[in-house]
C-alpha cells in the first residue's frame, strides 16, 4: 500500500526562512566567485597541507553555494533512493546541506555526514542547519575530508563531492567501500574545472570501476554516477 504520509519537503517554513535568506546573500555574494575561483584555479594536482590552508582562507568569505535547481535536484536524488546516509565532501555555508538533510528527514530519519576545512564556515553551516530544523539529521565535521570523513558509517546512499576538486577521486575512493549498488555519486562544478577532474572523469565513466555515469548541464556542471555493483 502506498504510504500516505505527507512529508514537508522544501517547503517546510523553517526550511524554505533560512534557504531563501542564503541564496539572497548568494546573489549579493557572486561579485566574490571570479576572484576565488581564478585563485584556485592556479593549484594544479593534490594540495598540500599548507595549501589546503590557503585554500581555506581564499573561499572562507565567499558562500560558493549550490544553485537552487541543483539543491532541489540533490533533495530528489536522496528521496528517490530513500538514502538514510548521505555524505558531503565541502560543505560552506551548509546550502546543500539543508536540501540533503531535509530529504533525509523525510525518508523518515538518518544523517547528512558533512566536512569542512574552514572552522568559521563550519561554525556557520551547523548554525545554519540548526535555524532550518535540522541539527537532528545533519553534522559537520572539520577538518581535511581524507581523515574526517575515513569513520563515516556504511553505506552511504548519496555522495556529493562539492570541495576541492583534485581531491574528489581521493574522497570518492575513500568511500567506495561504504557504496553500495545503487548508491548515487554527485560531483559538482565539472564545467568549471574540467581540467583538474580528468582522472575523475576516466575512474566514474571507466566500465571496470562499477559506475554508470553522465554529465548534467545544470548549474556550473554536475557528473552523476550510479553504483553498479
Amino acid at each position: 500500500m502506498p504510504n500516505s504520509v505527507r512529508t514537508p519537503g522544501l517547503h517546510d517554513p523553517a526550511v524554505r526562512k533560512v534557504l531563501d535568506r542564503l541564496f539572497t546573500e548568494a546573489v549579493a555574494d557572486e561579485t566574490k566567485t571570479p576572484s576565488v575561483a581564478g585563485a584556485l584555479t592556479a593549484w594544479g594536482g593534490l594540495p598540500s597541507e599548507a595549501e589546503l590552508t590557503r585554500i581555506s582562507r581564499i573561499a572562507e568569505d565567499a558562500l560558493l553555494p549550490v544553485p537552487p535547481e541543483v539543491g532541489t535536484l540533490l533533495y530528489q536524488l536522496v528521496r528517490a533512493t530513500g538514502a538514510t546516509t548521505v555524505v558531503e565532501y565541502g560543505t560552506s555555508y551548509g546550502i546543500s546541506t539543508i536540501h540533503l538533510a531535509a530529504a533525509v528527514r523525510d525518508n523518515g530519519g538518518g544523517k547528512v555526514i558533512g566536512s569542512e576545512l574552514n572552522e568559521t564556515k563550519a561554525e556557520i553551516a551547523t548554525a545554519n542547519i540548526a535555524e532550518a530544523g535540522l541539527a537532528e539529521y545533519a553534522e559537520v565535521r572539520l577538518g581535511d575530508a581524507r581523515e574526517s570523513l575515513l569513520s563515516v558509517p556504511g553505506p552511504v546512499g548519496l555522495l556529493l563531492l562539492d570541495g576541492w576538486t583534485p581531491l574528489f577521486l581521493n574522497v570518492l575512493e575513500l568511500l567506495e567501500p561504504k557504496l553500495v549498488t545503487g548508491s548515487v555519486v554527485v560531483a559538482d562544478d565539472t564545467a568549471l574545472f574540467p581540467e583538474k577532474l580528468k582522472d575523475y572523469f576516466a575512474h566514474v565513466r571507466g566500465e571496470a570501476n562499477g559506475y554508470t555515469s553522465l554529465p548534467l548541464p545544470i548549474g556550473d556542471g554536475l557528473e552523476l554516477s550510479v553504483r553498479t555493483r
